[in-house]
């Protein structure tokens, strides 16, 4: 296997501006690690694959998307989200994709469920704009069924253009009658091109009819493993390989048509059939059910942000014009669902429930923009933390306060965001130990 130096990749890598990932792919590169892109040649080969180290590219991808928040913005401007899901079993699922999406920052999140559903769900939170229109068999006599689909298409299509992105499949169920309507569902969305998340029993329906979304490269499969092996066995006629992972998921989805594939597991892989890409940032040994619906809903968040900022006039270039909205999306979802779920089981530890990680979601996306240089402003010029005894930080340190600023703006960082409870009075003593020890690896952060 040949291995691509990442200071050769960086030049194809969206994230090259990004100061942050800079800093970090200088730390891999000391570690003698790799950028984390496939690259695939011109016949969709795998030509050079990476270590499985995506933290660094994830966390930029996602931080460079994030749609930042503007008072000149009005409701809707941050995204309106749409879920279809939702029957008798099954209330939970639809709700924590939908709530998911506005813990992220979305404006708006709809649920297209059925009436059974729609009462449980309207009670988990009144944040939800919740749509009783979907029908099950049990409920529609069969000449009824040709005048209540029609009826269903209607009520949906009023909403459809509205939306930057839904969701198919959580909670949805098997019922006959359903999936078909929900299959016209998503034909709608493909001829208004709205980008479709398909998760859940949506996979189950896509399975089962692969025109649906082949050819639609706003279409998103989220498979685990056992829809992963399905899909593998219903396209392309094999079992699933491990060993070439890489080269089976391209293939995949260059074989429905460019669809973009996250194919969840101990590490994500991503693919359109052009590149692939993976997310392994450690998440949570907790495997709770739910997690899944977390991440189509964020996936729905991130795709339509994606899709927004390099739409822009001002991110228009060569280099971006090539980038996959969908495929960043999927980044970044994969990446701020492990981060939540990180943060939740450090707090919970064994009982971690997915409730705990969703409220986890805004702590991470606003981790991500704590501007360091601002806290160091504010910091110096109200010289807030500063314990009696010392006159200014140099005169707390013994040297320039640029020396140690990154380090310091660090461990405030991971205070603010609340990775650890200490007193910020008593860390500079400790801080002051650490750099003064002589050959100490943390002064490595004065030159990253």
């Amino acid at each position: 296997m040949n291995f691509i130096d990442s200071s050769i990749c960086l030049e194809n890598c969206m994230l090259a501006s990004s100061s942050v990932y800079r800093r970090q792919l200088f730390l891999i590169r000391s570690l003698g690690g790799y950028c984390c892109r496939v690259h695939m040649e011109g016949d969709g080969r795998a030509m050079r694959s990476s270590l499985s180290t995506l933290g660094a590219d994830a966390e930029g991808v996602m931080q460079k998307i994030t749609l930042k928040l503007d008072p000149s913005l009005y409701k809707g401007q941050a995204g309106k989200v749409a879920v279809i899901g939702g029957c008798r079993e099954y209330t939970g699922a639809p709700y924590f994709a939908a709530i998911s999406a506005l813990k992220i920052g979305a404006d708006l999140s709809h649920v297209f469920c059925t009436k059974d559903a729609a009462a449980v769900i309207k009670s988990y939170s009144p944040e939800l704009i919740v749509h009783p229109v979907l029908e099950e068999s049990y409920s529609v006599r069969d000449d009824e069924k040709a005048t209540v689909s029609a009826k269903v298409l209607g009520e949906v299509k009023k909403w459809m253009e509205r939306f930057d992105c839904i969701v198919v499949g959580p909670g949805l169920g098997r019922d006959p009658f359903l999936l078909n309507c929900v299959s016209d569902i998503i034909r709608q969305a493909r001829d208004a091109e709205i980008p479709t998340v398909i998760d859940g029993d949506g996979l189950f329906l896509v399975t089962n009819n692969l025109d649906l979304v082949k050819g639609n490269s706003l279409a998103i499969l989220t498979p685990n493993v056992n829809e992963y092996k399905r899909l593998v066995e219903k396209v392309l006629k094999c079992q699933v390989n491990d060993e070439n992972a890489y080269e089976q998921l391209s293939s995949l989805a260059r074989s429905i048509g460019g669809v973009t594939i996250l194919r969840k597991g101990k590490t994500d892989l991503i693919s359109d059939g052009l590149t692939v890409n993976e997310v392994s940032i450690f998440g949570s040994p907790r495997r709770c059910g739910g997690q899944g619906d977390i991440l189509s809903g964020s996936v729905a968040v991130f795709s339509s942000w994606a899709r927004h900022h390099l739409s822009t006039k001002n991110n228009e270039s060569s280099m971006q014009s090539s980038l996959n909205p969908m495929v960043l999306g999927s980044i970044s979802g994969s990446a701020l669902l492990r981060k939540a779920a990180s943060l939740a089981f450090e707090n919970k530890k064994r009982s971690t429930l997915t409730t705990d990680i969703i409220e986890c979601l805004g702590k991470r996306i606003y981790a991500l923009h704590f501007d360091p240089v601002i806290a160091c402003q504010k910091l110096k010029r109200l010289q807030l933390y500063i314990p009696n005894g010392f006159a200014s930080f140099s005169d707390m340190f013994g040297q320039n306060v640029n020396d140690v600023g990154v380090l310091y703006v660090g461990m405030i960082i991971l205070c603010h965001v609340g990775f650890v409870d200490v007193n910020l009075k008593e860390m500079f003593y400790y801080i002051k130990k650490i750099l003064n020890y002589e050959n100490n690896p943390l002064q490595i952060l004065k030159f990253v």
